[in-house]
Formats: C-alpha cells, structure tokens, sequence
C-alpha cells in the first residue's frame, strides 16, 4: 500500500473551534441576559405584560448585537490574515532564499537539526511556498481561519435560542414563584449547555457545567438586586 494511501485518519475536535466558539458564546449570552433582564424587571414589581415586552426586546436586541459585534470583530481578524497573507506572497516574490531559510529556522527551533531543515523547507515551498509560510509562521490554517458570516449566523441563532428558554418559563409562571423559577430553569440550561459545550470540545463536563453556572447566578443575582432597588425607590 503506497504511503498516500495510508493517511491519517483520526478525528479531532479543532475543526469545531469557530463555530462552536460562537454558539455557545451566543447561547450562554442569550440565556443569561434575558434571564437576568427578566428577574430585575420583574423585581421592580412590573405587570406579566411588561416583564414579556422586555424580554422580548431583549431578545430582537442581543440577537442583532451578538450578529453585528461577531461579523465585525472577526472581519477584522480577516482582514489582518489578508495583509499578512500579501505580505508573506510579496517577500516570497522578492527574495525566495531568504524565506527559505527563515522557514528552515522555524523547523530548527522546533528540533529539527539545520540539514533536515532546510530539506523540509526545500520541498514544502516547492509543493506550496505560500501555504508553508501562513501555516508555519503565521499560523493560518484552514481550522484557524477567520469566517465572519459563520460566526455571525451562529451567534445571532444560538443567542435567540437561548433567550428564548427563560422568555417560555416566564410565559408559563405566574405569581410570586415567577422569579425563582426563571432563575432555576435558567440556572440547569446553563449547567446543561456548560456541559455539552465542554463535551463537544472533549473538556471535563463537570468543569464546563460549574463555570457558566457561577457566573449566570452571579449575573442573576445582581440584576434582581437592582431590579428590587429600583422598584422600591420608585414605590
């Protein structure tokens, strides 16, 4: 069996960073502002209707926001890899010895000894001089790379899903336990996406599940405190 034939074949889980990146980013943003918007509204002793109309708001609001900041705080990183990436193409145009051994210099501070260096250098610029050079010295990959559009779609969708959740538990509570069963229900999704989000990026579950627990409640637990202030003084 020729040796192309016999190419790695494990799965690894660096192909899910992007996308996995924002989702849960937009889902625990969504779950936690909408839940902590809904408490502190609902803390000031405002009516079913207006504890809704807020969240609701919140809701259009944080899904445009997460869609806008991701697309251009992660265009910005495309447009650096682009001037990188011109700039690597236009010093490999003007000098190809001196890129060769700058890329046989990497390969030797990562143990390789000069000759074996410069043999790796040698044949990976004549397969492809650019994609050597963006992967082994500016470290752009095609796992790493920058996808604006993906990362806003996700974060906007995984936002709303998640403001949706504590938006369905207000829907279906009434009374006084409005609050505290927003802020448990709120509480176990952001347990159960912590742990599912450690899961898929092959982390320990328990520790993903405990970290985003601590800060919603801690989110939760400020806002009501405000909510509850600010309902007094106004009373």
């Amino acid at each position: 069996m020729r040796y192309a034939d016999r190419r790695h074949r494990e799965t690894h889980r660096t192909n899910r960073i992007g996308w996995l990146r924002a989702a849960v980013l937009g889902a625990n943003d969504g779950i936690v502002s909408t839940a902590s918007l809904v408490i502190g509204v609902a803390a000031a002793s405002a009516t079913k209707g207006e504890i809704l109309l807020a969240g609701t708001a919140g809701l259009v609001a944080g899904a445009m926001s997460m869609a806008a900041g991701e697309y251009v705080s992660v265009h910005s990183q495309v447009d650096t890899e682009r001037a990188e990436t011109d700039r690597e193409r236009s010093e490999l145009a003007a000098d190809v010895e001196g890129e060769t051994m700058e890329l046989a210099g990497i390969y030797v501070s990562r143990g390789l000894e000069p000759k074996l260096a410069r043999q790796v250098a040698e044949q990976l610029m004549v397969n492809d001089a650019l994609g050597a050079h963006m992967r082994d010295e500016l470290g752009i990959t095609e796992v790493t790379v920058a996808r604006p559009i993906q990362a806003a779609v996700f974060s906007a969708a995984s936002f709303s899903i998640g403001a949706a959740l504590p938006l369905v538990v207000c829907l279906l509570t009434f009374g006084s336990i409005l609050i505290p069963f927003v802020a448990v229900s709120s509480l176990v999704f952001l347990a159960v996406l912590g742990a599912m989000a450690a899961q898929a990026g092959g982390a320990d579950w328990k520790k993903g599940a405990l970290r985003v627990l601590f800060w919603g409640a801690v989110a939760m637990a400020a806002t009501a405190l405000v909510g509850k202030l600010f309902g007094t003084a106004v009373n």
